[in-house]
């Protein structure tokens, strides 16, 4: 039940952004939740990789410790991704200026 929660909430964050940005609002929410599962999964990865580097010890068939470890990399990378999107985005955006009021004016 708290991962569909976090999965609403980071689809809504996503939905917002790219509505803000009058980008395409349920492809950039959808993208925003695989980004978390991938981050979940580099986590996982990393996780085993730590286990049989250092030995660990980590208790493999505990899933709720290890959904719980796993949580803020999938956080992590949803965020990071959400700040790249945005930044991308503003950086892209085109302020239009009202011309009306320049003309007459010296291009000095």
């Amino acid at each position: 039940m708290l991962g569909l929660v976090f999965l609403y909430f980071i689809g809504k964050y996503f939905y917002k952004l790219a509505e803000q940005f009058n980008k395409n609002k349920w492809l950039f929410a959808i993208l925003g939740i695989v980004v978390y599962y991938v981050g979940t999964f580099v986590g996982g990865i990393i996780l085993g990789i730590m286990d049989i580097i250092i030995d660990i010890g980590f208790n493999w068939d505990n899933n709720l410790a290890l959904g719980l470890i796993v949580l803020p990399f999938g956080i992590g990378a949803a965020y990071l991704f959400h700040f790249l999107l945005k930044k991308q985005w503003e950086k892209s955006m085109i302020i239009v200026e009202d011309e009306i009021q320049d003309i007459g004016k010296s291009l000095d």
